[in-house]
């Protein structure tokens, strides 16, 4: 949480960072000087510690060499310079191991986010949030970008159940205590609100500035849209399934199970009335339903052994505050 504001100044000289900003960059060059500069704009009117994190995502048009000389100018800046391009996600799990503030921000690196709206997503954080994720409502991207992205968000709701206006927007804002739940791999970096609200954490999102690319392209392509679909499969059974894996795997192989049964149970009546049993490939597919609905419940089963296994006491994550009693021995009242 932040500190009160006669607490932040202080705690510039006792080496505490309060606000740590990480940006993945892969080949933004040309974007780089400009937005440095409206950081430093934007962060030099907050009275908090700051931290900015450039994580180069193995760059080859010179990326890497800027912001080496931003880190020599200014104390503020560290560069995690990554050996090959591992996508955003990698890009955004090495910058939260390195992230040290209470609250993080994350933001693209090609201008398209407006650095000065920090302070909005500051002020939703002290208001009590968890999670603030920013919705890009002005500005207008290509056709190639804009439906693929409405589809994408409307998909993600309605089968999540998650009301958010914008799941993809890189610009947001969190306290340090999500990352104890947070592993990005792959796309994951997509469902970060997915991820988060399946925690329990207190979330909103606010509308942020949408501004066109002037330099570079866009890193997007129609692979990432395939491995983003097997993606949200990941998330999907993370989030619905993870605590009772039984429930999925039993309910399609218990479904399964029961059409196999029912057409050989069908086929046996019907023989034992006509004296013969036709349709032998319906009898096979009957008896294949029914093995591959005993698999999966077999899974299920020792899918739940293992999460059983690994839990601790139950609901500690989910805890939101602990409030004792006064006067029966010692009190630790609201945290």
């Amino acid at each position: 949480m932040m500190l009160p504001a006669t607490e932040q100044m202080s705690s510039r000289g006792s080496g505490r960072v309060e606000l740590s900003i990480v940006i993945p960059v892969y080949n933004e060059a040309g974007n780089l000087f400009e937005l440095y500069q409206r950081l430093d704009r934007a962060l030099s009117l907050l009275p908090h510690s700051v931290q900015i994190l450039f994580v180069d995502d193995g760059s080859v048009d010179g990326s890497r060499s800027m912001l080496e000389d931003f880190c020599r100018r200014d104390d503020r800046v560290t560069l995690i310079a990554l050996r090959r391009n591992l996508g955003k996600a990698g890009a955004y799990q090495a910058g939260f191991n390195y992230a040290e503030g209470d609250v993080i921000v994350t933001l693209d690196g090609d201008l398209q986010d407006d650095p000065q709206e920090i302070t909005r997503f500051l002020a939703k954080i002290e208001e009590g949030y968890d999670f603030v994720a920013g919705w890009k409502s002005g500005g207008k991207a290509p056709a190639s970008k804009g439906i693929p992205s409405k589809i994408f968000n409307w998909v993600v709701g309605r089968v999540s159940g998650l009301k958010l206006h914008d799941f993809n927007c890189p610009f947001r804002a969190f306290r340090r205590s999500i990352l104890n739940g947070l592993q990005l791999y792959g796309e994951l970096h997509r469902f970060i609100p997915l991820l988060v609200a399946q925690q329990g954490y207190r979330m909103t999102e606010i509308a942020v500035t949408n501004s066109p690319r002037t330099w570079g392209r866009s890193k997007y392509g129609w692979k990432r849209y395939i491995r983003g679909y097997l993606d949200f499969l990941t998330v999907l059974f993370l989030t619905r399934y993870i605590d009772s894996p039984l429930h999925l795997f039993g309910t399609v192989g218990t479904a399964l199970f029961v059409s196999g049964f029912a057409i050989d149970g069908t086929l046996t009546v019907a023989g034992l009335l006509s004296g013969s049993i036709g349709h032998t490939a319906m009898l096979l597919l009957g008896i294949l339903l029914m093995l591959a609905g005993i698999q999966l419940l077999s899974l299920g089963l020792l899918a739940e052994l293992l999460v059983r296994r690994r839990s601790g006491p139950l609901g500690d994550l989910a805890i939101d505050r602990v409030v004792r009693g006064g006067g029966k021995g010692n009190s630790d009242g609201i945290r």
